[in-house]
């Protein structure tokens, strides 16, 4: 626990993420990177896309919402190439006014998406910034 009294960052991804990462390449998301091996036969399409406060979306948009567009704008990239989401990668970037209850509604938005769609949290990273907050995928 940090001198704020909340988590730092390893605590933060083992409370709100480590539980998202459930494809065996995640590895518990014990590094900031990830495994994956397409099917035989298979390409692999990658995209990113960031979304940044005041500019992707309103500071007072809830956390779920902010988090199922940030992973939807992604979605939608994957789906134009004709291809099927497996998994993703996360840089989340958060102020120093982040609050738990914030990263928990955020979390439980990519959880609600990681079932419709039937995919997992993979790695990423997370910093501190002096603002805005921003999310890539």
């Amino acid at each position: 626990m940090s001198a704020s009294g909340r988590p730092d960052e390893d605590e933060l991804v083992a409370r709100y993420f480590r539980p998202l990462a459930a494809a065996p390449g995640a590895a518990g998301l014990a590094d900031d990177a990830a495994t994956y091996q397409p099917p035989e036969g298979q390409e692999l399409v990658l995209t990113t896309d960031a979304v940044v406060c005041g500019v992707h979306f309103l500071p007072d948009d809830p956390p779920d919402v902010v988090a199922r567009k940030a992973l939807r704008v992604n979605l939608s990239d994957i789906a134009a190439k004709g291809a099927r989401p497996v998994g993703y990668l996360l840089t989340l970037a958060l102020t120093e006014d982040w609050t738990p209850d914030w990263l928990e509604g955020f979390a439980e938005g990519l959880a609600a998406d990681q079932d419709e769609f039937g995919i997992s949290l993979l790695g990423g990273d997370t910093v501190k910034t002096p603002g805005p907050l921003w999310i890539s995928i």
